[in-house]
Formats: structure tokens, C-alpha cells, sequence
């Protein structure tokens, strides 16, 4: 009998409530439930992604996305199911909010007995889904909290909502799990200490391998690029980006091009302020092909502000920097700041620049260093910490089953 033969959670399904859809840009949420599904391939997992918005996409005339099929499998992986309910109403106003919630929990409720699931683990990451609490007879709720939400910029009666579900879930919930050291501390006021567990971010380091790989052809949206080439991979956020430290890394004497690969949330003052010719936004790449686009980098940079909402991140980009070996810049943020001999961690916009120049020519045995760290933070040591969570969770549940 080998060890995961031994996990209690065997007995259970899982119902997984995500910030994110399912889609070729994978996140913790999909590292942790295929993580999941290929320990146990009898384990059901049902995925939540976004709910399908009907008001958006009438005003947009996205009537495809609306006609998509609502529930389908994850492709190479047969024991999950993606599923994304309707939205109707804006959020705005609480009356269609409550309406939607209502749709919501009948699509997931519906999908999951059609499943065959029953009293699954509910794991819940966005904060809105606390409606979802009690509705699935569920064996444990789990809350895996990614990011401070209440930090970003936004009204203050959303960040008041915001902080109401949070706190609730953080008070409800069997496990809350956090990614950071500040969510941790954040936590500490509302849950208990034996219910409350730091899991940071992981990564599949052979994934990244050909990152190093000279032999290995280029992607050919790098034919464009003038070395040396600074790159970031990630989220393109008003609340990440330091704008003003891009436009100035771009604007230095030799620098050759600074590419900005991912989503790009920006707003038009901002984009205007970057269109330079030597700044380029590829768009969002998937993460089969991210290794190929990495390979054309010369620094991996990190030009995030500093602010209440990055101190609350573990970013993903840290572990996956450090798997593909290359020099790495990056702003005096949580996480990289963790690893001053292998990042560069920079506090002034000249700092930033001066070390993407040194970058060019440090010592190759960083490299090796900067892979063996991390082979230290897998996904599979990551999920082997929540493994342990969830038997704390539903050994309890067990028991109380069981007296009953």
C-alpha cells in the first residue's frame, strides 16, 4: 500500500470554487487539483471556473462564449470536471446579487449530483463564494485565501463587502490555508491557530528545463526582440506594475527590449506612457509554451510596486524564475526579497536598472543554485502539506459521523 493509498481524503470528492477559470495560463488552483486528480484517480473533482455573464456579454456581443457547453472534462485529466453557472444580474446592486448567488449554488448543486458527488470537500478560493457554506452537505470547507483583496484599488463599499465574506469564511471554515507570510499574519486575529496554514505557491521544475537549453529554437514571437532582453511573465495589473520603472528600464542605455508577457490589465494613460519601440506585450502565453518565450530572455525582472496588495503575494513567477535558472531583478517585494543571493533585489528605480546591466555578465553557477532552491518548493511537496490538511478536516468530520 503506498502512501497516498493511505490518505483518508481517498473516501472523498472534491468540489473546487476558483478565482480563475481553467484555461492554458495554469495558476495554483490548476497545479493543485491536477496535482489531485493524478494521485487519485478515483477521487471526483469538480472544478467551478467563472460564472458565464450574460449582462457582459450582451453589452460586449460575445453570444459565442455564451452558447459554449457549460460542463465538460478537463482535457488529460478524466476525473475533473469544469463547470461555469450563469450570471444574469450585475453584482452592483445586492438584490441581483443574491440572485445570481442563488443560480449559482442550484448550477453547482445540480452538476455535482449528476456527478455522483456527495458530501465532497468544498474548497472555496474567492471570497464571494461564502454563500456557498452548508449548501453542498460537504464534509469539510477548506478557504485557500491567494491575495489581500481589500488592498486593491477600488470603492470603498466593495472593499467593506469584500473584507465582510472574507472574515466570514475565516471564522466558518474548517481550514483556512494562505500562500504568504503577510496573509498569515492578516489570518492570525480571525482563525484559530490549529486551523490556520501557510502553503506558499510551488512549481514543476523539469517544466522549465529547456529554459537553459541554447540548442532549442527560439519562439518566434521573439524575432522582434533586440537583445539584451528584460522580461516578466505574470499578470500586467494597474496594482502590480510599476509603470514609471518600465519606462525608465526601457529608456536606459543598453538595455535592448523590455517584454511584458501575460494578461494586460493596463489602462490607457498607462499604456500610452509605454509605447515605446522596444517595449513589447506578447499577450498572454500558455504555460505549455512559457519556457520557450523565457528562453529569450537575457534577466527575468520583477517591476512590481510595493505596496499593502504585493506584500500579500507569493508569486508564482518566484518559484518558476528560479526553476529556469536566469539572472533575476526584481523590486523589494515579498517573496524575492526571501533570496538575496540569488535575486537581485533592488529598491530604487536606478538599483532596478543597474542590476538588469550587472545581470548580463554574473556567474554562471547562480543558475544551478537558483534550480537546486528550487527543487525545494515542487507542487507535489506543496499538495503533500495540503493532503495533511484536508485528512486533519475530514478525520474530524469522521468522527463526528461517526458518534452520530
Amino acid at each position: 500500500m503506498t502512501r497516498h493509498e493511505q490518505r483518508i481524503i481517498l473516501m472523498y470528492d472534491l468540489v473546487f470554487i476558483s478565482l480563475e477559470d481553467w484555461d492554458d495560463l495554469w495558476r495554483r488552483n490548476q497545479f493543485v487539483c491536477a496535482e489531485f486528480a493524478m494521485r487519485y484517480p478515483d477521487m471526483k473533482i469538480l472544478f467551478v471556473g467563472l460564472p458565464r455573464n450574460v449582462s457582459n456579454g450582451i453589452r460586449l456581443g460575445r453570444f459565442r462564449e455564451l452558447r459554449q457547453n457549460a460542463t465538460y472534462s478537463a482535457q488529460g485529466f478524466p476525473n475533473i470536471t469544469i463547470t461555469h453557472a450563469l450570471k444574469l444580474f450585475p453584482n452592483s446592486l445586492s438584490i441581483g446579487r443574491a440572485a445570481n448567488e442563488r443560480m449559482f449554488r442550484r448550477h453547482v448543486r445540480a452538476v455535482a449530483a449528476s456527478l455522483g458527488i456527495d458530501r465532497p470537500i468544498l474548497w472555496l478560493n474567492p471570497h464571494s463564494a461564502v454563500h456557498m457554506v452548508g449548501q453542498m452537505d460537504e464534509s469539510a470547507v477548506i478557504y485557500d485565501i491567494t491575495d489581500d483583496w481589500t488592498t486593491l484599488t477600488q470603492s470603498s463599499r466593495l472593499t467593506q463587502l469584500i473584507r465582510r465574506q472574507d472574515e466570514q469564511l475565516c471564522r466558518n471554515a474548517d481550514a483556512v490555508i494562505v500562500c504568504s507570510e503577510r496573509l498569515y499574519d492578516l489570518k492570525r486575529s480571525l482563525v484559530s491557530i490549529e486551523r490556520l496554514h501557510l502553503i506558499p505557491n510551488g512549481v514543476h521544475v523539469e517544466h522549465y528545463r529547456r529554459v537553459l537549453d541554447k540548442t532549442a529554437p527560439l519562439s518566434p514571437m521573439a524575432r522582434h526582440w533586440t537583445h539584451p532582453i528584460m522580461g516578466y511573465t505574470g499578470t500586467i495589473h494597474p496594482d502590480r506594475i510599476d509603470v514609471q520603472l518600465i519606462r525608465k528600464l526601457a529608456s536606459a542605455p543598453g538595455v535592448g527590449s523590455v517584454v511584458l508577457v501575460g494578461p494586460n490589465h493596463l489602462r490607457k494613460p498607462d499604456l500610452e506612457s509605454l509605447r515605446l519601440p522596444n517595449i513589447f506585450f506578447p499577450g498572454p502565453v500558455s504555460y505549455e509554451q512559457i519556457p520557450d518565450v523565457m528562453r529569450a530572455f537575457d534577466v527575468c525582472i520583477v517591476p512590481h510596486k510595493v505596496t499593502p496588495f504585493t506584500e500579500s503575494l507569493n508569486p508564482i513567477k518566484l518559484w518558476e524564475y528560479l526553476a529556469a535558472g536566469k539572472p533575476i531583478v526584481s523590486a523589494d517585494v515579498a517573496g524575492f526579497r526571501d533570496f538575496p543571493k540569488l535575486v537581485s533585489v533592488t529598491r530604487t528605480s536606478e538599483e532596478f536598472i543597474a542590476a538588469c546591466l550587472g545581470a548580463l555578465s554574473e556567474d554562471r553557477s547562480l543558475a544551478n543554485a537558483r534550480i537546486a532552491e528550487a527543487r525545494k518548493h515542487s507542487w507535489a511537496s506543496r499538495v503533500d502539506l495540503l493532503e495533511q490538511v484536508l485528512d486533519k478536516c475530514v478525520g474530524a468530520d469522521r468522527e463526528v459521523s461517526h458518534v452520530g
